[in-house]
């Protein structure tokens, strides 16, 4: 049983990595893509909301790495430690949070310039 925890663990902290923002190459391989997915999704409902879309796809993505990781992390230092779900979504969903809106802020002021493949789309 350990064992399993340890790989699981390890496993969700890899995969949490990959899409968390503390990675500076993941936008491009994982976050982007999945964020451009969400937006033409919800861009086929409505063609104004593909930006709006994509800046929540871009969240979650980011959200869900925090949280993967977290739980990645609990299963493999703390395996004795019971969970609490609430603080770890918390704790994911505000480090998110405030990592989009700093991008966001960023790119609002120009100080990070949207690529033009993405402008091109709106």
């Amino acid at each position: 049983m350990n064992l399993f925890k340890h790989l699981r663990g390890g496993a969700l902290m890899g995969l949490g990595y990959m899409l968390s923002p503390l990675s500076w190459w993941n936008d491009l391989f994982f976050n982007l893509p999945i964020a451009l997915i969400i937006g033409y999704g919800v861009g086929w409902i409505n063609p104004q909301w593909f930006m709006p879309g994509t800046v929540v796809g871009y969240w979650l993505s980011n959200v869900l790495g925090m949280v993967m990781m977290q739980f990645g992390a609990v299963d493999i230092f703390l395996p004795e430690a019971k969970q609490n779900m609430t603080r770890d979504m918390l704790l994911g969903f505000g480090g998110a949070t405030l990592y989009t809106v700093i991008v966001a802020v960023l790119i609002f002021y120009h100080v990070v310039d949207i690529p033009d493949f993405l402008t091109d789309l709106q």
